[in-house]
């Protein structure tokens, strides 16, 4: 269903911003898996009002299209296509023919694992023939291969090299009027758990960190949810744990459509804060926090390259 709602808001979202660029980790001795690309068969729309049937025709012109568009991604080693579900990057589109000279091809990228847009693109292009379809599918994939060469994850550096990092579990300060009344709910735990689980998963995958599991570790900061207001104690509990750093983070809930989300690193050993993020107030139902968080995360963290 995630991937469902990407997909539609890859089609939906065209004129919006891709985002921010894409993580990137420290140099060091790495190897580079191959990327996880899938391609979605595009649509086809033809609003030209034409009297001439040319289903047929355009059906297998957009049939080699694909094909071409497939065949240049997958001459790249640095990738290799996928089932949708199997993918990091999720590619879709639509071709639309406005008038009898005049189409369109709409392209979007989706970082399945992100959860945001990383490229999209209208392109306009003149003629209906085999040549003009060809000359579209050049330009497509010319830049579909340049946004793929962005989005490539970085490459997983020496453990040796890792900073290794305990995320602590995000914790609910909650200042809804609805919480002086029912207090955290199981659906709040929940969310939470999901917040946790996407940014220890982002922050894996950037290849930077070595995650810490922090499962183990005891205190009444952590049994009471308060380590965002212990002082940093989340630092001595990490450097015990074997981290060089610990992250805590916090969702702020002001009403049942508005959060921030915010997190702060501290170096393990001497308690100094590394790095901080705070998104300001985001508008959004709860199960928004993971990609608030997500998005924070990476733009604030990685993207910034706060290091050890």
């Amino acid at each position: 269903m995630r991937q469902t709602r990407l997909v539609l808001l890859a089609l939906a979202l065209l004129g919006v911003s891709a985002g921010p660029g894409p993580v990137r980790a420290d140099a060091g001795p790495a190897t580079t898996p191959a990327l996880g690309v899938s391609i979605d068969d595009f649509n086809y729309l033809d609003t030209s009002g034409e009297v001439t049937d040319q289903a047929a025709v355009h059906e297998k012109r957009l049939e080699e299209f694909m094909q071409g568009l497939r065949a240049d991604v997958a001459a790249e080693p640095r990738y290799r296509l996928v089932a949708p579900g199997e993918a990091r990057i999720r590619i879709v589109g639509g071709v639309q023919k406005m008038s009898t000279l005049i189409g369109w091809v709409k392209v979007a990228l989706v970082d399945t694992v992100a959860n945001r847009l990383v490229f999209e693109r209208r392109y306009s292009f003149r003629g209906d023939s085999d040549q003009a379809w060809d000359r579209a599918r050049i330009f497509v994939s010319r830049d579909v291969l340049a946004a793929l060469a962005e989005a490539q994850p970085p490459a997983k550096t020496d453990a040796a090299a890792q900073i290794a990092l305990a995320v602590f579990e995000f914790e609910l300060d909650d200042t809804s009027a609805a919480a002086q009344a029912s207090g955290p709910t199981p659906a709040d735990a929940t969310d939470l758990a999901n917040v946790t689980k996407g940014v220890r998963e982002l922050l894996a995958q950037s290849g930077r960190y070595h995650l810490i599991d922090p499962g183990r570790a005891d205190g009444d900061a952590i049994k009471h949810q308060a380590l965002r207001d212990c002082g940093g104690c989340d630092a001595a509990i990490a450097q015990k744990l074997g981290a060089d750093q610990s992250l805590v983070g916090v969702v702020r809930r002001v009403s049942r459509t508005e959060y921030t989300v915010a997190f702060q690193l501290r170096d393990a050993r001497s308690g100094a804060v590394v790095s901080r993020g705070d998104s300001g107030l985001r508008m959004g139902a709860d199960y928004s926090w993971t990609r608030g968080a997500v998005r924070l995360v990476g733009d604030r963290l990685l993207d910034n390259g706060a290091h050890k």
